[in-house]
């Protein structure tokens, strides 16, 4: 905090303790004679027949009222809490934040410091440090991801070792560091709304979806043409750009006709924020190896599961489906 920003709060803290002394001393009355005339005894104030009495605070109840006032003035020559002001013994707020920080920081390098040194792949074998990332995670991450990493509509699944940019602790590392900016362009101005229409048959026979199997054909074309660049002639994607894999029936923004004619159409834009200016650098390794550890297990399971069949593509108009 500047010096501005101290004295400024430091003049509030003290104009609001004068203003509470003159309104405290400025009511202390003194007590009306028991034998005086009793229209004087009465501040003048009736209320559904209730008059109050125009007496001064009990004595015990204005000393206390002054004790406490006795008590900010020094609370704020000895604490001032605020900034770089220095207080009696050279305390401050700041100087008080940082060493908990520091205390807190030496902790944890005594307990998982040389941890955090090794790769993300040997980080993500230590429970303990899962365990850790696994609290950063739902602290900072899950608001998008979700609170078990599933993703959602528009926010990637990080438990479906499925990866726009790669898998391995440091791509995972880079991302989470520097961020990354997604862009998909709008195709419908250059390949038209039939064209459109025709890659979205194209990509859902590539997936095994239902689909028209004439106009996938004619789609086809047209993707060779235009989506190839990006996606590759597979349709697999190019993790050096970010371009999904459109062929394993994963998806960012649902596998219906509509949706994947949107994307086709209007394109996709999304932002992952970059982590390195929010978390320390062994919390985003703690939460590198956490993330890692959620494809591994899903990646496990996927291969001991049993392969579904795919459904036949039909001949018929796919507007009709």
């Amino acid at each position: 905090m500047s010096s501005f920003w101290s004295w400024w709060i430091i003049g509030l803290t003290v104009t609001n303790l004068v203003l509470v002394t003159w309104v405290l001393f400025a009511n202390r009355k003194v007590a009306v004679d028991d034998q005086a005339d009793p229209e004087n005894k009465t501040t003048g104030h009736v209320y559904d027949g209730i008059e109050e009495y125009d007496n001064p605070l009990p004595k015990w109840w204005f000393l206390l009222f002054v004790g406490t006032l006795i008590y900010g003035i020094l609370y704020l020559v000895v604490y001032p809490g605020m900034g770089n002001w220095k207080g009696v013994g050279g305390w401050t707020s700041v100087g008080a934040l940082e060493k908990e920080q520091e205390e807190a920081r030496s902790k944890f390098e005594a307990s998982f410091g040389e941890l955090t040194k090794l790769p993300v792949e040997k980080i993500a074998e230590d429970p303990q440090a899962l365990k850790m990332g696994g609290r950063i995670f739902a602290n900072n991450c899950s608001v998008c991801h979700g609170a078990d990493g599933g993703g959602n509509f528009g926010f990637p699944n990080l438990t479906d070792g499925d990866w726009l940019y790669g898998g391995s602790g440091e791509k995972i590392l880079e991302t989470l560091y520097n961020g990354r900016q997604g862009m998909m362009p709008p195709q419908g101005p250059v390949i038209g709304e039939k064209g459109v229409k025709n890659v979205t048959e194209y990509v859902l026979s590539l997936n095994g979806l239902e689909h028209d199997a004439a106009l996938a054909a004619e789609g086809k074309k047209v993707f060779n043409t235009v989506c190839m660049a990006c996606h590759g002639m597979d349709a697999k994607g190019n993790q050096m750009l970010g371009a999904p894999n459109l062929t394993d029936n994963i998806w960012l923004y649902g596998d219906t006709r509509e949706g994947i004619a949107h994307s086709i159409r209007n394109g996709r834009s999304n932002l992952m924020p970059a982590q390195k200016e929010l978390l320390r650098d062994d919390k985003i390794r703690l939460v590198a190896a956490y993330v890692l550890s959620l494809s591994q297990q899903e990646t496990e399971s996927m291969e001991q599961a049993p392969e579904k069949p795919e459904p036949e593509a039909t001949t018929g108009d796919a507007s009709a489906n």
